[in-house]
């Protein structure tokens, strides 16, 4: 018998052997965290791992001997492997271990947030009106002179361009913050042939003293509907409705005459007061009527600004404060909770949607 021949058959049995220690040591297998179960992939099933190891040492097995060593490595390598995802899973089954926890946390459940009073009262607008025609339009806050005031008819000397109302951007007196969102309608009079039905959301700026009725920034909702022949009573027609479906099919709505550069004739909106039916109480000062909006049918001299024939088309626009309304609908007496952030204040609006 030649020497390496001795040396297979000495050789065989060692290598068995070896195999079924590894067995016995797999079925023994245990660990605490994930950390222990990394360091047995890696002692046992990676590239340097002890049954890599044997794998590479088969090599050398007599061919008549390869299938029998063969079966017991494929064994011992699919015990290994499930034996490891075993323990993985049993801890997904337990969920985070001890170590994870965070013993500062609150055991009650995280509350679930609530939308903010005006985003609620913006979106109820915007869904009244979109029921009419109206699709929402965009503009940039920070704007320039024409589309703010002088395509809207503002005359050079009108107070809304004095430093008292208007935040200015530069010592350019062309760079501003929009203080309403008509240039949003003047952005799409530009670039749109009628018929125009656009809903203008969004927030401005105005340089004013902060107080419970008054603020720097607050938001509106302008609307603007041309085309042709349309009249003053297709305006009181659109606000009637809105202000039904805002505030209650009861709801009586009375105009005013008032002035608006933008507009010709103008008028500002009252609604009948919900708390007293019209008769007269402390909210509404008595009058039974509050004010809501302002309105009227758009100037021709805006219409040919912004490239449209006065002579052919006409139209009606109309402008809301946001916050107004929602102090109308939630009874929000001072304006300055609505950027406090106040979570007990945001609670309260939990039901509102």
């Amino acid at each position: 018998m030649y020497l390496c021949e001795k040396i297979r058959i000495i050789y065989i049995p060692m290598l068995k052997e070896r195999i079924n220690n590894l067995l016995a040591e797999v079925e023994k297998f245990k660990a605490d965290n994930a950390e222990q179960i990394e360091a047995l992939r890696i002692k046992y099933l990676s590239k340097k791992g002890e049954i890599s190891a044997l794998f590479d040492e088969f090599r050398t097995v007599a061919p008549e001997q390869k299938k029998e060593v063969g079966q017991l490595l494929n064994t011992l390598k699919t015990k290994a492997t499930d034996k490891i995802n075993e323990i993985k899973a049993s801890f997904a089954d337990k969920g985070p271990v001890a170590a994870d926890l965070d013993l500062t946390r609150t055991p009650d459940p995280i509350p679930m947030g609530t939308r903010h009073p005006i985003s609620l009262v913006r979106n109820k607008i915007v869904d009244i009106f979109s029921r009419q025609g109206f699709v929402v339009a965009d503009g940039p806050e920070v704007e320039d002179d024409w589309h703010v005031f002088s395509s809207l008819n503002f005359p050079p000397e009108h107070p809304a361009r004095d430093m008292q109302d208007t935040f200015f951007i530069t010592r350019d007196p062309d760079v501003l913050l929009r203080t309403h969102t008509s240039c949003v309608q003047t952005r799409v009079m530009e670039h749109q042939k009628p018929p125009i039905r656009v809903l203008c959301p969004g927030r401005v700026y105005r340089n004013e003293a902060i107080s419970a009725r008054a603020h720097c920034f607050f938001h509106q909702v302008e609307g603007l509907y041309i085309d042709k022949n349309v009249s003053f009573a297709d305006l009181k027609q659109a606000l009637m409705f809105f202000a039904k479906e805002m505030f209650g099919e009861e709801t009586q709505i009375r105009l005013r005459p008032s002035y608006f550069p933008f507009t010709e004739p103008s008028a500002e909106m009252d609604i009948s007061c919900d708390l007293c039916g019209g008769k007269g109480c402390g909210f509404c000062k008595g009058s039974g009527w509050v004010e809501i909006l302002g309105c009227g049918m758009v100037d021709p001299n805006v219409l040919e600004s912004c490239g449209i024939d006065s002579k052919v088309y006409s139209g009606f626009a109309f402008g809301m404060g946001v916050e107004r309304i929602t102090n109308l609908k939630y009874r929000v007496k001072d304006l300055r909770v609505f950027s406090e952030n106040d979570t007990r204040f945001l609670d309260e609006f939990k039901s509102a949607y």
